[in-house]
């Protein structure tokens, strides 16, 4: 696939690029290339990160961080199965406990909650840094909602990091699982109380809960052309105005060659 001119290459993360100092230089440039494309593409064009993720497999499958971009590529395009393998092969190449949610996450994918429950209440969470333990805890509360235990995943959610005044990177998404969950399980007043405060938290827009606050408080947003009013009827509705003022002007015409003639 083609690499825009603009891509070097030293892009990428500076653990990453030690990682590639193991392959031959002009492989380790390539490599680089395509793990650049992954990153730029992966939340736009998902399909075409994939792409790019499988060269990079093919030429340095050995990577630990070639592998990790592959499971992420995949796990973005809900490839879970595939992602998974990715992840465990990179887990196995650096030991690192880091990739144990995004791991949990596609267990539930693949239809086993239970295994994303077990998985966290397993030794590797508590390698976790607090990101990764607020991640965990996240996953964990959408396993107990995949299994119908919407009280449970209220209770999973409720930690020092929800109750915290300090905006974190996790703060908005951990807010708006909570809103979400309590309007799940009926609790609306509380649920726009929660989303409200996810809103106050979202500095990046990394979810909607603005939308979902307006919906909560009844604000309907309205196209400027509505289903009845397209562009077909817009221009149809010009049309007949133009041609009413043809019509009008012909009749003015003739009463002033009538009034001349007499």
């Amino acid at each position: 696939m083609p690499i825009p001119e603009d891509v070097t290459g030293d892009e990428i993360d500076k653990d990453v690029r030690q990682e590639l100092l193991s392959l031959p230089k002009t492989l380790a440039e390539d490599v680089a290339k395509n793990l650049v494309m992954v990153a730029r593409l992966i939340d736009e064009d998902p399909e075409r990160a994939y792409a790019y993720s499988k060269i990079a497999l093919r030429l340095a499958s050995r990577v630990a961080a070639v592998r990790e971009a592959g499971g992420f590529a995949a796990y973005a395009n809900q490839k879970y199965s595939e992602a998974l393998a990715e992840f465990r092969a990179a887990r196995r190449m650096t030991g690192s406990a880091e990739l144990w949610p995004v791991m949990a996450d596609c267990e539930r994918g693949l239809g086993r909650p239970e295994k994303a429950l077990d998985m966290a209440g397993a030794p590797e969470v508590n390698k976790l840094d607090k990101a990764g333990q607020v991640e965990m805890r996240l996953v964990a509360a959408g396993a107990r909602r995949d299994m119908g235990q919407l009280d449970a995943a209220i209770v999973t959610l409720q930690s020092p990091e929800l109750a915290a005044g300090a905006v974190q990177p996790w703060t908005a998404r951990l807010r708006y699982a909570y809103a979400d969950a309590l309007l799940a399980a009926g609790r609306e007043g509380e649920a726009r109380e929660w989303f409200a405060k996810a809103v106050e938290a979202d500095r990046d827009g990394s979810t909607d809960a603005s939308d979902r606050l307006a919906e909560l408080d009844g604000v309907d947003f309205v196209d400027a052309l509505d289903e009845s009013g397209s562009e077909d009827d817009t221009d149809e509705g010009v049309d007949e105005a133009a041609g009413e003022a043809d019509d009008a002007a012909a009749e003015k015409a003739d009463r002033e060659n009538d009034r001349d003639d007499h």
